[in-house]
């Protein structure tokens, strides 16, 4: 689908109301049945013990053909898929599960409910249920638990027990039995740590609501708790202290003070330093100020350490400095720590001084880039945009304006129902008879004000496509808005962003034209602005995350807002029914599997408004969108990027802070490098290529073309059969026919949206110049931080994308895009670069047409690999042509330089391997080596002696193997695809070939798979070798408990993430969720971090050679970017890039790779500290002979990289 969510995808589409009508009918039949139930069981989960649902209406849809109805009896047992082995009790009546019910209700009653904040503290967040895990029984896959839908009655968050008269659940008894257990310690680290984030998160909201009696209460009955006490640190004390230190209440602080000594905890420099800003703040005298930093010396610090570390928020730097000087008349600030400079031995030159050239400049004034920070201030600050869409806009009819009207009004009414709703829960949550469940919320409904938390709902409500979506993608996406929010308002309380503008209006002389030239790189530049301001470390501000735990209930609780809130008449498409208010989203169950998945709905009334409504408006989070000014700099794991949102250097899984923690722990210069080079990607300056964007929307309007990767709208899905009778008299394969109409329906749909967001986004950008700010993953693999339109997108959004800084072609420049066309047509791969050349001037009036008359001429281009970039290519080419001058036309567009297989020239570079090197162009050579080819000889070979042998399949496959067949196999092969995988690529392209016997194809593939293993190992014996090292390596690692952990050659620490899940179950009002947690207090997952560390290694050296190209081709002036390993440049610069290219690969491979990182393992897992007398354990041993044995390498030298014109071409 795109590689996009259901979630993001709106109720859009060109298809009229009729076509639909007639389209979908039959479809919508079963779909209307199932909100029918979903109705008839919100009705019996209201708070009435027995509710008689005799008859569900639906309003009829424009006509009356739609009206059915619905009677599930009381008592009707609803089937629910449950984990086998559950243990679960099952009650046969009503009346049964109630009074168990009442039992559990009685037994919380006689514990008492304390008040909110002691809520707060004895349950921290909504009782962790964790599953037990039977290893007899197979584990349950649910994402989402079973269970009975929505229930009015809110759960009690600590004892899982309810009101009397809410719609009971199986599994009480088990519950009951829990309520009898004494609280004890988390067993394991995992909810420790949830527990841990969830207390922080509580005292920030305290913090930021300037109620700081609620948290120094709440702070003291998590003290006085045996669980919670042992989880609380410094940090949680200092934001409390913080929250008196604002109000000047020194006597506060004084008594927080004597409460960690008898703790044991010891004040840290911050405690200090808060102290010392509130008697700043209310101007104590000097003894008070001096007891203090009597202290602080006491404790091993330094009064100057207090600026060089700290970060100061608001005004407290100043109340710091006012206290130390009414003691100190004379003292002066330190002087900012002098620069760091990286020590890495690949990049010594780079950071020298001598070789420093002045930082490239933008075609820019200071004034420009300052109006530009203005509008992409202004458009965070909004935090969304809304841009016209590129679909085209129908002429607009009666029904499409009535539907509008319609929408409008509807839609201010939803607003002041949400509104209403909100303010009442918030109200119930503070009131005496409060829902302690939802009491722990009560603080997140208050950091925003009502109007946003309004604007997030309903952006998600508009966003809601017709097919539903699940409960729990909805409750995540509405609690990480509220995050996303909260902390640019931090940002801006905490005087952040002033910080940042005063720095940003400086930081633009070193882009700008018209300011004096600079040697700095970005990062340089910034800090030495800030060490001038004097803001220190202020500006990394730390985010305390909220737990997926808290960020779900928060969403939950909304989205039960939503869902009875919003509501609909009946009859406002159809006139002739009453006038009864229904609601807009239904809670339904669905199955993926054996899984029972909640999902929310939209009522079939609502999709059907929207659609009539054609409206043509998108809305996007400012983050999704490119960055109007240059990117803020990178200078640490927690700052850079966007002006305001939240952005992390690392993009990483849920829950794994560790990985967060790694590259806080390590130190900042060793970062540099990494910083770096994502700042110099994320400062290209990008345009839109106006001319290929017109032509590709013209098509995009004209029904799509599935050949050239625009794909169509609804209108053109198949057909659904016409299905006489009722759904329960239709055939299987009526059923599975409509099924797959349904599922087409759906893709087409997914890749639809995905289309028009993109063009819409690059139509908004059309007159503008932008920017991608860059983040990377766990390896350092780099990516553009707006996940919509990037030049990481398809051929299609490839093709829309030029520089912005244009060169001059130069002597060789218009060649260069010659082989570049040829390269993208894929049509003579095997041929050298001259052949490539030659064949370009030959068909010179295919490419001249096609630039010409793209829709209307001969269309050369529309049969190329590339075509959309091809099509760019040629219009490029005939521009330069027919020029005056061609070597002076200045020329915006990107050029490609394509690795090899290049994760296979890691390998074969690694292991100095002859025969592997040749392979895959290491080696010069007169003609391009393909490897593919080679191999898909190679098993050719095998085939054929295996035919003479008599075996049947060798010989069925005579004919029918080729390098397509095998391609994909040989390019995964390298990082990581099992036989298992590799078997089922290999059936997908052979069945692709027409003239195959489809009853070979799993024998055939079988075959297959297991010559072209053996032909790569025949063909790469030392990149055999160095994967089962590092396969075995990863092995031993996990299986004695612990993450596999390296370094790459540029610094950068990675962590592999992949933990054993377990389910935390969590009792929300609707139902129950099941939240997967995988942190990095699980154990390791074995079998994942075994079969994933090789391509791991792999990529974050694929990764690092690209980082090394990029700094280096900064220092050489040339514009770069990349795609993984695929290298963009002006055509003037290929020659430049390239040879900076093979250097730094070279480089990068003479260092001790293997035997770096052999000792770096076993200095992390196998070190003993000497005065240890335990005896080395066996699983220490074999781990120690493991990574000693570093495979042998082989004879090739890797200077001959320098002179091979096919390593990157």
């Amino acid at each position: 689908m795109a590689g996009i969510p259901w979630r993001i995808f709106r109720s859009y589409s060109s298809a009229s109301t009729k076509e639909k009508a007639n389209r979908n009918g039959t479809c919508e039949r079963t779909e209307l049945l199932e909100v029918l139930k979903a109705r008839a069981k919100q009705l019996q989960g209201s708070n009435v013990p027995e509710v008689t649902v005799d008859k569900v209406e639906l309003a009829a849809l424009d006509n009356d053909e739609y009206q059915e109805a619905v009677a599930p009896g009381p008592r009707e047992k609803q089937p629910i898929p449950r984990a086998r082995g559950d243990g679960l009790a099952q009650f046969s009546t009503w009346a049964e599960k109630l009074q168990k019910e009442m039992y559990v209700q009685q037994l919380k009653m006689k514990k008492g409910l304390p008040r909110a904040a002691s809520q707060l503290a004895l349950k921290g967040q909504a009782k962790l249920e964790v599953k037990a895990e039977t290893k007899a029984k197979p584990k349950a896959k649910t994402t989402e638990s079973p269970n009975h839908p929505k229930r009015k009655a809110a759960t009690a968050w600590n004892q899982s027990s309810r009101s009397p008269h809410s719609k009971p659940r199986a599994g009480e008894v088990k519950e009951a039995a829990e309520l009898k257990r004494p609280q004890t310690m988390p067993k394991d680290k995992s909810n420790q740590q949830v527990l841990q984030q969830t207390i922080l998160s509580n005292l920030e909201c305290f913090l930021f609501l300037q109620q700081s009696e609620e948290a120094e209460r709440y702070l003291l009955l998590c003290q006085s708790s045996p669980v919670k006490s042992k989880v609380l640190d410094i940090g949680a004390y200092n934001i409390v202290i913080r929250s008196w230190a604002r109000k000047g209440s020194l006597n506060r602080i004084d008594r927080l003070f004597s409460i960690l000594e008898s703790t044991g905890l010891r004040p840290d420099l911050d405690s200090y330093a808060l102290a010392l800003a509130c008697m700043g703040r209310n101007q104590s005298p000097p003894k008070a100020i001096l007891r203090y930093l009597q202290q602080l010396n006491s404790s091993g610090f330094h009064v100057d350490e207090l600026f060089q570390k700290c970060l100061f928020e608001e005004e407290e730097k100043e109340m710091v400095l006012w206290a130390i000087r009414t003691v100190q008349p004379n003292y002066q600030l330190p002087p900012p720590p002098s620069p760091e400079i990286c020590k890495s031995s690949l990049l010594q030159d780079f950071y020298s001084r001598e070789t420093m050239v002045s930082y490239p400049k933008l075609d820019f004034s200071m004034k420009e880039l300052q109006e530009r920070f203005q509008q992409q201030l202004e458009m965070e600050l909004k935090h969304t945009v809304t841009i016209e869409s590129v679909e085209a806009a129908k002429p607009l009819t009666p029904q499409a304006i009535k539907a509008r009207e319609l929408l409008g009004i509807l839609r201010s009414q939803w607003h002041d129902a949400i509104l209403q709703a909100l303010q009442n829960s918030r109200r119930s949550m503070a009131g005496p008879k409060r829902l302690p469940k939802y009491s722990v919320l009560y603080p997140y409904l208050r950091l925003l004000p009502d109007e946003e938390y309004v604007d997030i709902m309903m952006q998600v409500l508009n966003d809601l496509s017709p097919q539903g979506e699940s409960l729990a993608v909805l409750a995540r996406e509405l609690g990480s808005k509220v995050y996303d929010r909260f902390i640019i308002q931090r940002k801006l309380r905490s005087c952040q962003l002033e910080k940042v503008q005063e720095v940003y209006e400086k930081y633009i002389q070193l882009l700008a034209k018209d300011s004096q030239p600079k040697q700095d790189l970005p990062r340089e530049y910034w800090e030495k602005l800030v060490a001038e301001a004097g803001f220190g470390p202020s500006l990394n501000l730390k985010n305390c995350s909220w737990p997926c735990v808290l960020l779900m209930r928060l969403g939950m609780h909304m989205l039960e807002i939503l869902v009875k809130a919003v509501k609909v008449p009946r009859n406002i498409l159809n006139h002739r029914l009453e006038s009864k208010p229904i609601p807009v989203l239904y809670h339904v169950y669905s199955f993926y599997s054996n899984w029972q998945v909640g999902l929310i709905k939209p009522h079939p009334i609502f999709s059907q408004l929207v659609s009539n409504a054609a409206e043509t408006t998108l809305t996007f989070n400012s983050s999704a969108m490119p960055m109007l000014c240059p990117p803020v700099p990178w200078t640490s794991p927690n700052f850079g990027a966007f002006v305001l949102n939240n952005t992390k250097l690392m993009r990483f899984l849920d829950e794994t802070s560790h990985q967060q923690l790694l590259l806080e722990q390590c130190p900042l210069v060793n970062l540099h490098p990494v910083l770096d080079a994502l700042n110099q990607l994320g400062n290209c300056a990008w345009k839109i290529n106006q001319p290929v964007l017109d032509i590709i929307i013209s098509i995009f309007n004209d029904k799509g073309d599935e050949k050239l990767d625009i794909p169509p709208p609804l209108s053109e899905a198949p057909k659904p059969p016409t299905a006489p009778g009722h759904p329960s008299t239709w055939s299987k394969s009526l059923k599975h026919e409509l099924f797959l109409c349904k599922k087409k329906t759906a893709e087409m749909h997914s890749l639809r949206m995905d289309a028009l967001y993109k063009l819409s986004i690059a139509n908004y950008v059309r007159d503008k110049v932008f920017w991608f700010p860059h983040n990377m993953d766990f390896r350092g693999r780099t990516y553009p931080c707006p996940p919509y339109f990037n030049h990481l997108g398809n051929d299609v959004t490839r093709a829309i994308l030029l520089f912005a800084e244009g060169r001059p072609l130069g002597p060789r420049g218009l060649d260069w895009l010659k082989i570049h066309l040829i390269n993208l047509t894929g049509l003579k791969k095997k041929n050298a670069l001259q052949e490539r050349l030659e064949y370009a001037n030959e068909i010179m009036e295919d490419i001249l047409d096609s630039a010409d008359r793209p829709l209307t001429g001969k269309k050369w281009w529309m049969d190329t690999d590339e075509p959309w970039q091809a099509l760019a290519c040629c219009m490029e080419i005939a521009k330069a042509s027919r020029s005056p001058d061609p070597a002076a036309y200045i020329s915006h567009f990107p050029v490609h330089q394509d690795g090899s297989c290049n994760g296979l020239q890691h390998y074969a570079a690694l292991g100095r391997d002859l025969s592997g090197a040749a392979s895959v162009n290491l080696v010069p050579c007169g003609l391009p080596q393909d490897v593919y080819s080679a191999v898909a000889q190679q098993v050719e070979e095998f085939r054929k002696k295996d035919a003479e042998r008599g075996v049947k399949i060798a010989q069925v496959l005579q004919g029918f193997i080729s390098r397509k067949v095998v391609k994909q196999t040989v390019m995964t092969v390298v990082y990581g695809v099992t036989r298992y995988g590799g078997r089922l690529q290999i059936e997908k392209r052979l069945k692709e070939i027409d003239e195959f016997p489809e009853e070979y194809l799993w024998e055939a593939s079988h075959y297959l798979v297991k010559q072209v293993f053996n032909s790569i190992k025949e063909m790469f014996s030392a990149t055999r070798d160095i994967q089962n090292w590092l396969t075995e390596s990863a092995k031993l690692i996990a299986q004695s408990g612990r993450t596999v952990e390296w370094v790459t050659p540029l610094g950068l620490p990675v962590m592999q993430p992949y933990y054993r899940s377990r389910s935390t179950v969590l009792n929300c009002g609707m139902q129950r969720l099941s939240v997967r947690n995988s942190s990095s207090s699980q154990k390791p997952d074995t079998v994942k971090q075994k079969n994933a560390f090789p391509p791991n290694f792999i990529h974050s050296l694929d990764s690092t050679h690209m980082m090394l190209t990029a700094l280096h081709c900064l220092r050489k002036g040339l514009t770069f970017v990349s795609v993984h390993d695929c290298y963009w440049t002006h055509a003037l610069t290929v020659d430049v890039m390239n040879q900076v290219c093979r250097q730094q690969f070279v480089a990068l491979h003479s260092e001790k790779i293997l035997q770096d990182l052999s000792e770096f393992m076993l200095e992390k897992y196998c070190s003993s500290s000497s005065s240890s007398t335990e005896p080395i354990a066996h699983w220490q041993k074999r781990l120690r002979e493991q990574l000693s044995n570093v495979p042998r390498t082989g004879e090739f030298n890797l200077k001959q990289v320098m002179d091979s014109t096919y390593f990157f071409s």
